[in-house]
């Protein structure tokens, strides 16, 4: 994208042209590589919570230690894994995806105030 066939003789962006730029394609990519695979992690534990709490009820109400069943432990791990998976995509959305945004970002903005 370093070519400025991004901005037509008005200033306009060409959006079609930044989507297909392979720097554009570069950061789908790798934020399609992040989230994908924790999106299907995340649905599995999910749905595997939500089996165990329909077909296997008694070792979901096993006491872990006074009231506390597994299946308690588990619902709280849902909540847990959320908080996780958020802050794990924070970081990484940090370190990796933001400075190629914010190179996109400042190309497509001189591009314009050149134009």
């Amino acid at each position: 994208m370093t070519d400025h066939s991004t901005a037509d003789s008005t200033g306009a962006i060409d959006y079609i042209a930044v989507e297909e730029s392979p720097r554009f394609r570069e950061l789908k990519k790798t934020q399609r590589s992040f989230i994908f695979p924790l999106a299907a992690f995340f649905l599995i534990w999910y749905f595997v919570y939500v089996l165990l709490a329909a077909f296997a009820t008694e070792f979901m109400s096993q006491r872990v230690w006074g009231d506390i069943t597994v299946g308690l432990l588990m619902g709280l791990g849902q909540f847990v894994t959320t908080f996780a998976i958020t802050m794990g995509y924070v970081a990484f959305a940090n370190r990796k995806l933001d400075p190629i945004a914010t190179e996109i970002r400042e190309e497509l903005e001189k591009g314009q105030a050149d134009a």
